[in-house]
């Protein structure tokens, strides 16, 4: 929703700066949760610009 992303837009502006190591921490955290739901069945991840045939 709009207001969602307006909370989310001042939360970001609200932290200021993150760390690169914080940064990257957090997007293997948010790949493992990924993969984990792909996993289960419960998402399905396709690859970007991957062949199917």
């Amino acid at each position: 929703s709009s207001r969602a992303s307006e909370m989310l837009k001042e939360d970001m502006e609200a932290r200021g700066p993150a760390k690169v190591a914080d940064v990257e921490k957090a997007q293997q955290n948010i790949l493992k949760v990924c993969r984990k739901l792909e996993e289960e069945g419960r998402i399905v991840i396709s690859g970007a610009g991957e062949a199917l045939v």
